[in-house]
């Protein structure tokens, strides 16, 4: 990647530009109230959109202390502190104690914390399917190949400059 000019960073080539463009709409879509709304009527998981995406987060792992969540998410320390409260007391993640530091705890999905993830990934995907349902099954793995392709060279670069939280986010999902 070119570095800065002086006047400010090179103009983006148009093929680019609507790769940006796509991503800020498909993240856009995704966070609207409308869509998370839709997605506890299909589930019945009457979790926030935090609550949810740190579920997420910690399905992804084994088990992971809380900092941990806070980099990978981004977020401040004492929010991934907040989330985990309302997701304890919801009966979906449990504190155990850190095998390395026994000072420390770290957090993992409980049985219904699974079972949970399992229903908004199922909503998640059955929502894709729906979409795309015009869409062959080539272009569907063409696809999924060029998104991990784009997120494994976002997760390279970030770490290449020393981006933070990004470095090490691989799946939010």
């Amino acid at each position: 990647m070119p570095a800065p000019s002086p006047s400010g960073p090179p103009a983006p080539c148009p093929e680019i530009a609507e790769i940006e463009r796509a991503l800020n709409r498909i993240t856009y879509l995704g966070m609207r109230t409308r869509h998370h709304d839709r997605m506890r009527a299909l589930t019945g998981i009457t979790l926030d959109r935090a609550a949810v995406a740190l579920l997420r987060q910690i399905a992804d792992c084994e088990s992971l202390r809380p900092g941990e969540i806070a980099h990978r998410l981004g977020v401040e320390a004492s929010h991934v502190t907040r989330t985990v409260q309302q997701l304890q007391r919801a009966g979906y993640v449990a504190r155990v104690p850190d095998p390395d530091d026994r000072r420390a705890q770290r957090i993992r999905l409980t049985d219904a914390g699974r079972r949970a993830v399992e229903r908004i990934r199922a909503a998640g995907a059955d929502e894709m399917r729906l979409a795309l349902t015009g869409w062959r099954p080539e272009e569907l793995r063409q696809l999924a190949t060029l998104f991990h392709r784009m997120v494994d060279d976002f997760l390279a670069y970030s770490a290449q400059v020393g981006a933070g939280p990004e470095a090490s986010a691989e799946g939010a999902g």
